[in-house]
């Protein structure tokens, strides 16, 4: 019995430092961000300033008009002939860039 209850106590002490402050202070529960030291007021213009290529930053939004128009290709495709298919190159009259026939 002694044995269980120095197990408890020591496994106890051990957990204590989870539970310490932990250095931060909250503005709201959940909310703890705080800058390191030396983190400038503006991100922009200092050496933290990611500085995005805007070409780079434009890819994802030509891919998801390329998808776009591939997916409209399936749609008309899909009622004039009742059959789904995925690959666009294997539906008549597609090719990249064009917009299917109105229906």
């Amino acid at each position: 019995m002694k044995l269980i209850a120095l197990g408890i106590v020591a496994a106890m002490s051990l957990a204590a430092p989870a539970l310490a402050y932990d250095g931060t202070n909250c503005r709201a529960p959940g909310n703890c961000w705080e800058p390191k030291p030396d983190y400038p007021e503006r991100v922009e213009g200092s050496e933290y300033d990611p500085q995005h290529d805007p070409a780079e930053l434009s890819k994802q939004g030509e891919s998801l008009a390329v998808m776009d128009n591939r997916n409209a290709w399936r749609v008309w495709h899909m009622a004039q002939t009742g059959s789904f298919e995925y690959d666009v190159t294997k539906i008549p009259g597609y090719e990249e860039g064009g917009t299917p026939p109105a229906q």
